[in-house]
């Protein structure tokens, strides 16, 4: 049975359709990162299944219950905010406790939950410091504290990294799934980073234009998105991508003048314009392929990036390995070949990629 259950879950404001008729199931113990750009409802969602606010449709079921109806502090959900949301006039001890006070917890269970809360995230030594003593990342760790003493079974967060540095970032991108783990709840977790994706989930469910675009592993989302706009959230540099035709057979695509062998067979859609997309950490220099002069190169500590220029005015990037044999120089003349794995063919028309 599902940890927690969206079914059909719609909601509007007024005329305004943030979402319409969602459904996910997630697993006990499961980390699932709900990732999308700004003002695609991944806070609003949280909200919903935390239960500040109600949905227009649908069903939030929690432990296979029906928990649309239920209270906010009955549902046993905790939730950490982007911007800490501490009470100023309390310590950091204090606000830790305040869910288990809250719930009118004996005084050695409050105590007992502070201690195991801050003891997971090394913040012991800082219990007695008021907010605007901690630093950012201490503040951030109160504030998941908090969320995680009274052991909900539900946990939420929402982009609890944004508001750090990006030192602590790449830090906790390492440490939190080890810290959500140990914790033992079952998380729904925001973020608009796709590296922060990628390094916490089981699974992301990739939210757009209302609704669930795709649900998958990370490596699936990366290796197999389910449409371009998905392909291009996840990434860094994007995907390159450039309109062109299937030939008659389904088995190829001219690229910048050349006829490119597809490692999949496309027959059922034989002759239809299509987008071609292809990784930059899937292109390589080769004796013999497409050429493309390089406009740029730009090293980026253990990667190299070119821009290239291929026939017909086709700019796309390769990211090559800085111990590579040798790197081009600017205004010289390559050939390119592209790996099968980092390739893909979108439907021109609806975005939705082919499977051979």
């Amino acid at each position: 049975m599902s940890q927690l259950s969206l079914k059909s879950l719609s909601k509007s404001f007024g005329s305004f359709k943030v979402f319409e008729n969602l459904d996910l199931q997630v697993a006990n113990g499961e980390i699932v990162v709900i990732f999308g750009g700004s003002g695609t409802g991944k806070t609003i969602l949280l909200r919903l299944i935390a239960g500040v606010e109600e949905p227009t449709s649908g069903e939030i079921q929690i432990d296979g219950e029906d928990a649309t109806d239920i209270a906010p502090e009955h549902r046993n959900v905790g939730m950490a905010f982007q911007n800490f949301a501490l009470f100023p006039h309390m310590s950091a001890a204090e606000n830790i406790a305040s869910p288990l006070r809250a719930a009118k917890a004996s005084e050695d269970k409050v105590m007992a939950g502070v201690a195991k809360a801050a003891k997971l995230l090394k913040i012991d030594h800082v219990l007695g410091h008021a907010p605007r003593e901690l630093s950012n990342g201490q503040k951030q760790r109160t504030a998941l504290a908090r969320a995680l003493a009274a052991e909900p079974k539900i946990l939420l967060l929402d982009d609890p990294l944004r508001n750090v540095d990006a030192k602590l970032r790449f830090e906790m991108r390492l440490e939190l799934p080890r810290l959500l783990r140990q914790s033992g709840a079952t998380v729904l977790y925001v973020t608009q980073d796709y590296k922060e994706a990628m390094a916490l989930a089981d699974r992301i469910a990739v939210l757009a234009g209302g609704k669930f675009v795709q649900v998958a592993t990370p490596e699936d989302i990366y290796l197999r998105p389910a449409n371009l706009g998905v392909a291009r959230l996840f990434g860094d540099p994007s995907i390159n991508t450039t309109d062109t035709v299937l030939s008659a057979d389904g088995r190829s695509v001219t690229l910048a003048g050349k006829p490119l062998a597809l490692a999949a067979d496309h027959a059922s859609h034989a002759g239809k314009p299509v987008t071609f997309g292809v990784r930059p950490e899937a292109v390589s220099l080769v004796k013999s392929g497409i050429p493309a002069e390089v406009m740029a190169v730009t090293p980026l500590n253990e990667r190299v990036v070119l821009l290239l220029t291929a026939q017909g005015g086709w700019e796309l990037l390769a990211s090559l390995p800085s111990s590579a044999a040798s790197i081009p120089d600017p205004g010289s003349t390559v050939h390119l070949a592209f790996a099968a794995e980092g390739t893909h063919l979108f439907d021109k028309a609806t975005g939705e990629r082919l499977h051979g």
